[in-house]
């Protein structure tokens, strides 16, 4: 195959060399995906929605990721996040720094997921080679698997499908192919789950999120009040998590030691501790279900409140005072 006509091929820009023969074994394959599938929608909205789960999942253990394609290829956080998953304990070490024994935690891991998953190594769409190559389709179609295992309620965007071009090493010279992959399953309107109520709030006119915004702050000092507490400003007055933990408490009768929060954080740092402590309370006691980032701006912000509050008690908001019900109080202990 030419030069010029892998260029169109796989659209790369000016000045980027295409894949030269000698980067392949005769009879090898390597899988590219065009601008025009990195960019797609769907695509780019499958990462989003799995790297807030990661990251919601590993927030106790501090473990961020940045990339699926280039934070997952040595299997440090594929391992963390199956060990947390399956409740286990894996037989590798923590870590691994050269590429063998990168290599070999990897297959440590991806032997446990595909036992879990009941599925023969000819039958996952990964492999070891592939996911330690920063195969990007290898790794979404491995992670779907274990959001579908283990999270079944993880709203993934449906029917995401991109092109690839996969280009083999003959005796001819290089041949490529183009394809399809389906990485989420088909499914009809009827069968996906309701939007997510915030995305869509966020889609609407700047007055409808402030109306929300207004109902929001209204609740919250109503539940506030007997602490001699109120609240302006969403966006900034939640943000150091001091407000999260005493509403929380507030309505959940939850007893919080001053020592396992600042009630008066001097720090970025301190500020995350006490969302992230939020966030910790709320998914222990089972009433976090969407992936939430402590360090999320407004959108995170009305999130975490749209997914608190109606569990917590919010529509009690509307309802007479006579009919509303009575919480247990805070108690700070010093």
């Amino acid at each position: 195959m030419e030069l010029e006509s892998l260029y169109d091929l796989l659209q790369l820009p000016k000045g980027v060399e295409p894949p030269a023969e000698e980067m392949l074994s005769q009879g090898g394959k390597k899988r590219y995906l065009p601008p025009t599938s990195r960019k797609d929608p769907k695509f780019e909205e499958l990462q989003k929605v799995l790297m807030e789960w990661i990251n919601t999942t590993l927030l106790p253990e501090h473990i961020v990721v940045r990339s699926l394609e280039e934070d997952m290829f040595d299997g440090l956080i594929l391992h963390h996040l199956f060990q947390r998953l399956a409740a286990l304990k894996l037989e590798a070490e923590d870590i691994a720094l050269t590429a063998a024994s990168q290599k070999h935690k990897l297959t440590v891991v991806l032997e446990a997921v595909n036992r879990s998953l009941q599925l023969e190594e000819r039958q996952a769409k990964w492999s070891v080679e592939t996911i330690f190559n920063k195969d990007l389709l290898s790794t979404l179609h491995l992670l779907v698997a274990l959001a579908k295992r283990f999270q079944p309620n993880l709203s993934l965007p449906t029917n995401v499908q991109v092109e690839v071009i996969t280009i083999e090493s003959t005796k001819s010279g290089l041949k490529s192919e183009k394809s399809v992959e389906q990485l989420t399953e088909y499914s009809t309107d009827k069968d996906q789950p309701p939007k997510d109520v915030f995305d869509e709030l966020f889609k609407l006119a700047p007055e409808k999120v402030n109306a929300v915004k207004e109902a929001i702050v209204n609740f919250v000092n109503q539940k506030l009040d007997r602490l001699g507490l109120s609240v302006q400003n969403l966006d900034t007055q939640f943000a150091d998590g001091v407000i999260l933990l005493l509403l929380i408490g507030q309505l959940e009768g939850f007893f919080l030691h001053l020592k396992e929060f600042y009630l008066t954080p001097n720090s970025p740092a301190e500020m995350l501790h006490n969302v992230t402590l939020a966030l910790e309370l709320l998914k222990d006691e089972g009433l976090l279900s969407c992936p939430v980032s402590p360090e999320g701006q407004e959108a995170a912000t009305l999130r975490f409140q749209g997914i608190t509050l109606p569990v917590l008690g919010f529509s009690e908001a509307t309802a007479p005072p006579t009919t509303r019900n009575a919480h247990t109080s805070l108690a700070i202990f010093p």
